[in-house]
């Protein structure tokens, strides 16, 4: 493996305080990446908070932490916040929609975007932060599996930095050789992604056709919301994480293996020609990549308690299994179709995931969602924003139309 994949210049160490615009802020992610920046108030503010509908809990984050901002989705949502903040004393402009969340995300009062939004609705306020040169902490996976090209080259024009805040992105990224302005991938034979497998890594495909809504949001390592838990129990999750590896570290589906790891101690490791292996460990805590991601090549302290070796029984890896979770081979195969392939498996997924949520397909029936969308829809080059979203939209009516052929029988 020769590609090279330098980020967007950002170099050095910045040690004034920066302001950061946090979006999904009431999520887990959100949450998680609150309680760091309050463990270093000389080093951070925060600038923005953003929720699409869980109003109260917003409000209670900018009673805490005091934005200049906030965004939600509707004005009703809008009106209710600014008249709990009138109550309360609070002087935060309250904003509302799509455009208020791509101002917040490319205002010049900002350093720091934490993309945290859940789905293809994060995309687009991603792409302000890549285009005006931040710092971009990236969660919001969607962004990259569905317009990753365009994505990066935006954040190379602007000299935006994209920081992975996924757990297994940012172990790939702190197990590859740094340079001033990012990581490289000379020397590599192979990245290893794991995976925890997931709540149903060991049901049968009998016990996989009964599997509840509650079965699959347990996840036994991770708290995460309900499209994300879902997600880990298809291996979809992965599915994705693989195609956003190949975008953030300019490699192929080839040079990307998943390892089933239960244990979610390591979170994800690169093997080198010389038969080394270079892996990130640690406890299965978000906490820990987002403050990485917060403060590179500079380490913070993140909350989270160090590993202790003694209490850690054994590591275990296996190989996943694909017939009894198709999605991961369908998001492999997406890659390698390239295109608008990857927009495509996600929106048809997203369709699936709430379909699956709401009781009208059944668990097994997601991979069937997914896959009968693909191969009804016709993959074009992923050249503009307009061709991305065009082929989102398509693959979401036509997804719709499969759940509806299930939801009929």
């Amino acid at each position: 493996m020769t590609a090279s994949a330098d980020s967007s210049a950002i170099s050095g160490a910045n040690t004034a305080q920066q302001s950061v615009t946090l979006l999904g802020s009431t999520g887990s992610i959100g949450n998680s990446t609150l309680d760091v920046l309050a463990r270093h108030p000389d080093r951070y503010r925060v600038y923005a908070l953003s929720a699409h509908t869980r109003i109260n809990e917003l409000f209670e984050q900018c009673k805490t932490y005091r934005p200049e901002v906030a965004v939600v989705g509707s004005e009703q949502s809008a009106n209710q916040l600014h008249a709990l903040c009138v109550q309360a004393g609070l002087k935060i402009s309250v904003e509302f929609g799509p455009d208020a969340l791509d101002a917040v995300a490319s205002a010049t009062d900002t350093d720091i975007v934490v993309a945290a939004i859940v789905g293809s609705a994060g995309l687009m306020s991603t792409l302000a932060a890549a285009n005006t040169g931040k710092r971009v902490l990236l969660a919001n996976k969607e962004a990259l599996v569905m317009s990753g090209d365009l994505l990066l080259q935006a954040a190379k024009n602007s000299g935006a930095l994209i920081m992975p805040v996924d757990s297994e992105h940012n172990a790939i990224f702190q197990s590859l050789p740094s340079t001033k302005n990012g990581v490289k991938t000379d020397g590599i034979e192979k990245i290893l992604l794991t995976a925890s497998g997931g709540p149903l890594r060991k049901c049968t495909l009998e016990e996989l056709r009964v599997v509840s809504v509650q079965q699959a949001l347990k996840h036994p390592n991770w708290s995460m919301g309900p499209k994300i838990s879902i997600d880990s129990a298809t291996l979809m999750n992965k599915g994705l994480e693989v195609i956003e590896a190949c975008q953030l570290f300019a490699v192929g589906p080839d040079d990307i293996q998943v390892v089933v790891h239960p244990e979610s101690i390591i979170h994800s490791m690169v093997s080198y020609a010389d038969g080394s292996v270079i892996a990130q460990m640690g406890r299965p805590d978000m906490r820990t990549p987002i403050a990485h991601a917060l403060s590179w090549p500079q380490r913070i302290t993140s909350g989270v308690a160090p590993l202790n070796f003694m209490e850690i029984s054994g590591l275990h890896f296996e190989e996943p299994d694909t017939q009894r979770f198709p999605l991961l081979r369908l998001a492999f195969e997406a890659q390698r179709s390239g295109g608008t392939a990857p927009a495509i498996l996600n929106a048809a997924n997203e369709v699936a995931v709430d379909a699956f949520l709401s009781g009208d397909v059944a668990f097994l029936q997601l991979s069937d969602v997914v896959e009968q969308t693909l191969n009804a829809s016709k993959i074009s080059p992923a050249s503009d924003l307009s061709t991305i979203i065009g082929a989102d939209k398509d693959a979401r009516h036509k997804a719709r139309e499969v759940v509806g052929a299930f939801a009929g029988r």
